[in-house]
């Protein structure tokens, strides 16, 4: 079990405290949930997102999607998803489909769902397809005190 290498040295610098959980190889954020018996509401998934100069992590329950009129009009901008290709050169140290919702860490701007922030712990992808990060709320906030919040989620 192992997380990427910037998102172990982040959460060292930050002093958050966090456990791994193991879980079988699984390639989508609701069949993570249901192998690793983490309530989907509780899995928090990180969309990233271009905008016309940079790029945004969206953060939100994996149980959720994301409305794009709620999350047009809580960024105030235009905005695309981000190609597999993008993906690659941002999250170096991570596998394809694994990033971690932690968009500081990797130097990108944030907007956090609110829903999230009703869990009391959250679980997320470390950076591969075996592994989440699990915390408490108060030191997920923490990771996430300087992202933008709103809400821009709606039911799968």
């Amino acid at each position: 079990m192992s997380i990427a290498a910037s998102l172990q040295n982040y959460l060292a610098r930050k002093h958050i405290e966090y456990d791994l959980v193991s879980h079988p190889l699984t390639m989508a954020s609701l069949s993570t949930a249901r192998a690793s018996h983490v309530p989907p509401n509780c899995l928090a998934k990180g969309v990233i997102l271009r905008t016309d100069d940079s790029y945004i992590v969206a953060v939100l329950p994996a149980s959720d999607r994301i409305s794009w009129a709620d999350l047009k009009s809580q960024l105030g901008e235009n905005f695309a998803l981000a190609s597999e290709m993008e993906l690659d050169q941002l999250f170096e140290d991570c596998v394809r489909g694994a990033i971690p919702p932690v968009g500081e860490c990797y130097g990108l701007d944030a907007v956090v769902e609110d829903s999230i922030r009703d869990q009391p712990d959250i679980y997320f992808e470390g950076g591969d397809h075996t592994t989440l990060v699990h915390m408490s709320q108060a030191q997920f906030a923490r990771l996430t005190g300087n992202a933008r919040h709103g809400r821009f989620a709606a039911s799968h």
